[in-house]
């Protein structure tokens, strides 16, 4: 059945362009297919003929009606432990808690009852689209795809690739790591909807030999593949990706095919200049995880700056570094972490003193506001 909602509509068209009618309108085909959005229904209506059943929905007052969530970035086995050892950084915090968490996923069962409910949480959080990574698992992350698919929620859905770096109990030799993927790309297309797709998702570059990237990069180019990763999240990380491939994270993704214009990678706190400056000569995106960056004492990311370079950026809440599936909480987070960082630039922190290693001209920096976070959650990647 079609529909037309009537009143209040908010959307956003670019990171400075916000729009909100106050008595706007919706049109939906009976497919679900958005037609038509705008301020003046009775001028589109006039224009315009509906099927004779045709509902309309006229709002409360109360009632706004806006593009539905995108998270960029969440880690569904992880639900499981939400909220769970925030008070170790990243690699401890793997190791002691994640690795052993996501290895039971080896088990049907446990998987199947995780995930129904993390994609029920997550719609009822607002999230219509997620990238999702699963565990190194084929067959428990074809149970997540089937859930998303059951519940009907948009995604992209990655089974983690790692062969190195990773305790024995969770690790993968480098052709089994590939083939699992490859079946798992043709399980999700045999599900045969427009719903969900298969993303190639190497766990980060520090739990990945160069051979297991290079073979990912190369499937995601043979089958068009969207790619998910991790980028410049914790400093201890940068410094052994460094060490372990003679280059810089990013240009460890590029030299094996994974920097490409449909490659989100999650956090990018800590990019160099040039590396920046290569992800956008790439068209990859960067998926902002405030929660978890401040949660695993990661850093504070500058938004602004990647998006003042040209790069895509969305935001996720890479549960459960994050400690919240809600992307209404990535939002105030986002600004909040845009204000510290005002902080930092601007102010003299009584006790502490003023940055001393500030660069560029930091007394016009300006805070992301909630119009700018709003399209970050909607349309920024």
């Amino acid at each position: 059945m079609a529909k037309v909602f009537i009143g209040q509509i908010i959307h956003t068209k670019s990171f400075n362009d916000f729009i909100s009618y106050t008595m706007g309108f919706v049109a939906v085909e009976a497919n679900g297919q958005i037609v038509a959005v705008g301020d003046d229904f009775n001028r589109y209506a006039s224009n315009n003929a509906f099927p004779s059943n045709t509902e309309f929905i006229n709002l409360t007052r109360e009632e706004f009606l806006m593009p539905g969530l995108v998270d960029c970035h969440i880690h569904a086995p992880q639900m499981a432990q939400i909220g769970l050892g925030l008070d170790m950084p990243l690699l401890d915090w793997l190791n002691n808690y994640t690795f052993p968490l996501e290895a039971k996923f080896s088990d049907n069962g446990f998987a199947a009852k995780v995930y129904k409910k993390v994609v029920e949480d997550t719609i009822k959080n607002g999230t219509t689209l997620a990238c999702y990574f699963g565990t190194n698992h084929r067959m428990a992350t074809l149970i997540l795809a089937k859930e998303v698919l059951k519940q009907g929620q948009r995604a992209f859905v990655g089974k983690v690739c790692s062969d190195c770096n990773t305790p024995d109990f969770y690790v993968e030799t480098t052709d089994a790591s590939l083939e699992s993927t490859k079946m798992f790309v043709d399980d999700i297309n045999k599900l045969g909807s427009s719903l969900i797709r298969p993303i190639i998702t190497p766990r980060f570059a520090l739990s990945c030999s160069k051979e297991l990237l290079i073979g990912l990069g190369d499937m995601a180019k043979k089958y068009n593949l969207h790619i998910q990763s991790h980028i410049s999240e914790n400093l201890l990380e940068i410094e052994y990706v460094k060490k372990s491939f003679s280059t810089s994270y990013a240009e460890a993704y590029d030299c094996t095919g994974l920097l490409t214009n449909k490659t989100i990678l999650a956090h990018g706190v800590h990019l160099e200049d040039e590396e920046i400056g290569l992800l956008e000569e790439r068209g990859t995106s960067i998926a902002h995880c405030p929660a978890s960056n401040t949660m695993l004492r990661s850093g504070l990311c500058d938004v602004k700056r990647l998006i003042n370079k040209g790069i895509k950026v969305g935001l996720g809440t890479d549960v459960s570094g994050g400690n919240s599936p809600s992307l209404q909480d990535a939002i105030l987070r986002t600004i909040d972490v845009s204000h510290h960082l005002e902080f930092i630039k601007k102010q003299e922190i009584k006790g502490t003193g003023k940055i001393k290693n500030a660069v560029g001209d930091t007394a016009k920096y300006e805070p992301i506001d909630f119009k700018q976070a709003i399209y970050l959650a909607t349309l920024g990647e």
